[in-house]
């Protein structure tokens, strides 16, 4: 993430971090679709059973995540630490002060830049909606008695129609601007949590994973895009920093409803619902982002520091 900003000119920011989630779908969805075949018929691939075959399909994931991350480290370029080049001669008492020291000049620098801040806040939000209608999916589709080979192929359709879906998100945020594309991603997850409650057919579970391929991507890049343009650029690795801890703290709160709405009800149908109110009050907050404003502040010349 925090790259980003090194690799891309400002114009295409939007389009670089589409692509980057494009070719990420492309490559679960490839990576996923080899793995089904192998657990569906295990001994035509030379496995023992179906246990294996997943055991496998673990080695593999490895596997391809090492190979595909040559490029990254060999090719793609990093700006230089700003540090005194001494880290490695530092006593660990002396390290843990100097990034205590670092997460206050962060914290102090997230009061200055607003918007970025906001920005984030709202992508907490309506992201925690976002990852729990992807973890709790499957969960949902099960507990409606849809088969678990129709579940697989569901999910895996997800993957394949982010692809398009991400570069669709990129051309439209230079339309219309970036926020507004989010805005059309966020009315979507929100129209994916009225079909849940109302679904009943195995179709309808289909219906569903389509609508999620067509926002997940676009959501999730362009706010990444989006919030990339408010921060300084020499900065990028402590704020995508806390962008990326507040996200993991943040994805607690959806589970928590969604767990808390089966205990009260009994039914995921309801939780699936109030889902919706991540993307209602993450939409508001974005729409309180002076986007303009927090560009502006990044392009201003900034005093040098000691």
């Amino acid at each position: 993430d925090s790259l980003l900003p090194h690799v891309a000119r400002p114009e295409e920011i939007d389009l670089v971090s589409s692509a980057g989630y494009a070719f990420g779908y492309l490559s679960g969805g490839l990576v996923l679709a080899l793995n089904l075949v192998w657990i569906g018929n295990p001994l035509a691939w030379g496995f023992a059973d179906a246990a294996s075959a997943t055991r496998a399909s673990f080695a593999f994931a490895g596997l391809w995540w090492a190979v595909f991350s040559i490029p990254l480290f060999r090719n793609v370029p990093e700006p230089k630490a700003s540090g005194n080049g001494n880290g490695v001669r530092r006593s660990a008492a002396k390290a843990i002060m100097g990034t205590l020291g670092s997460l206050r000049a962060t914290f102090h620098d997230l009061k200055r830049y607003r918007e970025a801040f906001l920005m984030m806040i709202a992508f907490l939000i309506y992201n925690d909606g976002v990852n729990t209608v992807i973890r709790v999916g499957a969960t949902y589709g099960t507990e409606l008695g849809i088969p678990q080979a129709r579940l697989l192929l569901a999910i895996l359709a997800v993957q394949f129609i982010g692809l398009p879906c991400a570069f669709l998100y990129s051309w439209i945020a230079s339309r219309i601007g970036t926020r507004h594309a989010i805005y059309i991603a966020l009315a979507t997850y929100f129209l994916i949590c009225i079909v849940g409650y109302l679904m009943t057919e195995t179709w309808h579970f289909f219906v569903l994973a389509a609508l999620i391929g067509t926002a997940q991507g676009g959501a999730q890049a362009l706010s990444r895009s989006l919030f990339t343009s408010l921060i300084p650029k020499e900065k990028s690795s402590e704020f995508f920093g806390f962008y990326g801890v507040g996200e993991r703290f943040a994805g607690i709160a959806g589970p928590a409803l969604f767990w808390l709405i089966v205990t009260l009800t009994g039914s995921s149908r309801g939780a699936i619902l109030g889902l919706a109110t991540f993307f209602v009050v993450g939409g508001f907050l974005l729409s309180r982002v002076d986007v303009e404003r927090g560009r502006a502040l990044i392009a201003a010349p900034r005093p040098a520091t000691a």
